[in-house]
């Protein structure tokens, strides 16, 4: 960074507990801020927009708290919560510039939002940026906080307004598959249990089953929300809310939910609200389930589709793009596929935040960045995923009844429907002859005169095969 400047006059020198650095005199970052960007080369990235607006609204919460329990002189307050409100709007995000994944439990992610807002307070009193006699990063900015409870906090924030998103993309596709479902609800085709002929089915009940599983995804991300609003701001180091005074410890999260238009709440215990990160487990949990329910989905579909002449071929799902290089006309099941990678990576993504929620020592957990890292992407990726899932697949999904309706008629699996009338032993025996000659049940039951032909269309109905309740009455009418 340094090799960009020529001049003494482009710097300006900035020390801490270090030493000394020069920097950019430009820059709204700090000393500390670069030193984590030198520490820290790690994933070539920066900390999600979201986040950096989650601490401005933590920092302007701050602000304004100290300075009603008067301990902010006002006109550091106004600066403060001015240049908050800035980096709310999107400005200076460039100014953020530490790598997601960092040492230190977050406190490079803290500092440099405290630097940040410092010197363009300093600038809007009219001094010089690195002049932290007008206000300081440390004194002014982070009054009455810790790493240890902005960050947990703000990562909780960004969680609360990405997740709305994904909820969101998720009650679409459940509306899509609810529709689906019924467009498709007189398509009799054959069920299948691991991956044989079982018995038939309505494809238009397999997209309600997928509707339902998405209705209870939706109930879990909603419920696990509610986790994410219970937050550790007051607690300072660990918990014991040293260096902030009483007043502001009761006025920080009332003024938070005021700045973020989140209603939040205090832990009631802020040693146990720093020391553990179960709340993002269970959040992360939650997405986890969403995707391998997904993946579930996606399966099927390419399996339903597959072929299409020499597969199931079942359904057709909408073509995208070309399917291969060298064989011409191929179209794959690309939406489904990349559906499963998304739920591939998030499953991935879980492992690592579980294993860093547990890793935790003490009274406090350093590895909240990590946490975030995976989280938000789990987030995003799913939000987008499903976003293409309905629009590039779901919705354009047509069935291939003929192809349903023959699969049936051919299908040994309606054979269970005779066990009522002429026993399990004589319907496996038509089963086998069936599969050894390849005729259809329905001529082997007339030419074994097990049934007669009135009987055999009652009890061989498809329709009825998916109702239970009209097997039942026809069981019992015999």
């Amino acid at each position: 960074m340094e090799q960009l400047f020529n001049e003494e006059k482009d710097f300006r020198i900035e020390s801490d507990s270090i030493g000394t650095r020069k920097l950019p005199k430009d820059a709204y970052y700090g000393v500390q801020t670069l030193r984590a960007v030198e520490n820290f080369k790690i994933t070539g990235l920066k900390i999600h927009k979201e986040f950096v607006r989650s601490l401005a609204e933590i920092k302007k919460a701050s602000a304004i708290t100290n300075a009603e329990v008067g301990l902010l002189d006002k006109s550091i307050q106004n600066a403060i919560v001015e240049a908050c409100d800035e980096i709310i709007d999107g400005r200076f995000y460039d100014e953020f510039i530490t790598d997601p994944i960092q040492g230190g439990a977050g406190t490079s992610m803290n500092m440099n939002a405290n630097e940040v807002i410092a010197n363009r307070a300093i600038e809007i009193l009219g001094g010089e940026k690195g002049n932290y006699s007008i206000v300081h990063p440390n004194d002014h900015v982070n009054m009455g906080q810790s790493t240890n409870d902005v960050i947990p906090t703000a990562g909780k924030i960004t969680a609360l307004n990405l997740l709305p998103k994904a909820i969101k993309q998720l009650m679409k596709l459940h509306e899509a598959l609810v529709n689906k479902s019924q467009e498709f609800d007189q398509v009799i085709k054959m069920g299948r249990t691991q991956m044989q002929d079982a018995v038939p089915i309505r494809l238009g009940q397999e997209f309600a089953a997928y509707s339902a599983v998405i209705g209870r995804d939706i109930k879990r991300l909603e419920n696990a929300m509610e986790s994410l609003k219970v937050v550790n701001m007051g607690a300072t180091a660990i918990g014991t809310g040293i260096n902030a005074d009483k007043q502001y410890e009761n006025g920080i999260v009332p003024n938070l939910s005021k700045v973020t238009g989140i209603s939040l709440k205090q832990a009631n215990n802020l040693v146990d609200g720093t020391q553990n990160l179960d709340g993002f487990v269970e959040v992360s949990g939650s997405i986890k389930t969403c995707a391998v329910n997904l993946s579930k989905i996606a399966n099927d579909l390419r399996l339903m589709s597959s072929g299409p002449r020499t597969g199931f071929g079942e359904i057709n799902l909408p073509p995208k793009q070309n399917g291969s290089s060298i064989m011409p006309g191929k179209v794959n099941p690309v939406i489904p596929e990349v559906v499963n990678q998304i739920a591939f990576n998030i499953i991935g993504n879980d492992m690592t935040i579980t294993m860093a929620a547990e890793a935790g020592q003490l009274e406090l957990n350093a590895f909240e960045p990590v946490i975030f890292y995976n989280l938000f992407e789990s987030i995003e990726t799913l939000t987008n995923g499903v976003n293409t899932f309905i629009n590039n697949c779901i919705i354009g999904i047509t069935a291939n009844k003929k192809r349903c309706k023959n699969l049936v008629e051919n299908s040994v699996g309606i054979v269970t429907a005779l066990c009522p009338y002429i026993g399990y032993k004589e319907a496996a025996r038509i089963a086998k002859i069936a599969m050894k000659t390849e005729e259809p049940v329905r001529e082997i039951i007339l030419k074994l005169g097990l049934l007669d032909e009135e009987k055999i269309d009652e009890v061989l109905d498809a329709m009825a095969m998916t109702e239970p309740g009209i097997v039942t009455k026809c069981l019992v009418a015999n």
